[in-house]
């Protein structure tokens, strides 16, 4: 009789997930402006990552060229 008890409890909490779900609505519609922005900042990390890949670069072959100077 306990075990019926526990699988009833388990039963309604899905069926209380599931309605919670339910009343969640997913909209169809994109905002433009939402999708620039995040292009933007995508394109914005891009350039810095890339300026600091060309700064060890660059600081690399400075330093290769010190020391070959010598």
């Amino acid at each position: 009789m306990n075990a019926e008890k526990t699988l009833n409890v388990e039963h309604d909490n899905t069926v209380m997930i599931a309605s919670a779900l339910s009343e969640v609505k997913i909209s169809g519609r994109v905002d433009i402006n939402h999708l620039m922005a995040r292009a933007r900042k995508e394109r914005l990390k891009e350039k810095k990552i890339n300026l600091v890949f060309f700064g060890l670069i660059s600081a690399l072959m400075l330093v290769v060229g010190i020391i070959l100077s010598f």
